[in-house]
């Protein structure tokens, strides 16, 4: 049961560092109308990508912290 709690961290830091790219991607305007489309869903996150980013990374070491034995 333990790997299986360490292992989903990892893919939740995984998940939030990956739409933080999507969120910083698309507040410059490269994902064309899907970046719009993300934007006005997630405006917030748009302007601050790095909120999301923080998230993955804390997720990401509280595995780390967590699978210390």
């Amino acid at each position: 049961m333990g790997k299986l709690e360490i292992s989903s961290m990892y893919y939740v830091a995984a998940a939030l560092l990956v739409l933080s790219g999507l969120f910083y991607s698309a507040s410059h305007h490269e994902l064309g109308q899907f970046g719009a489309n993300v934007c006005s869903y997630g405006s917030t996150f748009c302007d601050n990508p790095v909120v999301v980013f923080t998230g993955g990374a804390l997720a990401a070491a509280w595995g780390m912290f967590v699978s210390i034995k």
